[in-house]
């Protein structure tokens, strides 16, 4: 029964490597929105 005890957080596994892959992914979203919010400008002559 020992081994159902897990830690909430751990350094294993490629932590450090997910963390980096889900900032860029945000940094990716955060990019996308600004550019849409760029190019959703019509000008009226």
């Amino acid at each position: 029964m020992n081994n159902l005890l897990l830690p909430l957080y751990s350094h294993d596994n490629g932590t450090f490597i997910m963390i980096g892959v889900f900032a860029l992914v945000i940094i990716g979203l955060v990019g996308a929105v600004f550019l849409m919010m760029g190019s959703d400008k019509k000008k009226k002559d």
